[in-house]
């Protein structure tokens, strides 16, 4: 039996308006293939959070799981830094 790594991702709180959901961007830096200069490439998750703790500009870690609804396959495993 193959044992699949689950993704784990760091990213901001964005928005926090919905019940139970919270929406994350995430920055990476890549290097441009030709040109060498370094750009940065934002995404957005939409992530489950059962309490309903984090607030917009928390920094969260995100665990990949099993579709929950149409747009949410990430849940919140913990808060790394509130926003004070």
């Amino acid at each position: 039996m193959k044992i699949k790594i689950k993704k784990e991702k760091i990213g901001k709180v964005i928005k926090n308006k919905c019940n139970k959901s919270i929406t994350i961007n995430t920055t990476r830096i890549i290097k441009h293939p030709v040109y060498g200069k370094f750009i940065k490439k934002n995404k957005k998750f939409m992530a489950h959070d059962e309490q309903n703790k984090c607030e917009i500009g928390d920094i969260v870690k995100i665990i990949e799981v099993r579709p929950i609804s149409k747009k949410k396959k990430w849940r919140i495993i913990k808060i790394l830094k509130n926003k004070k």
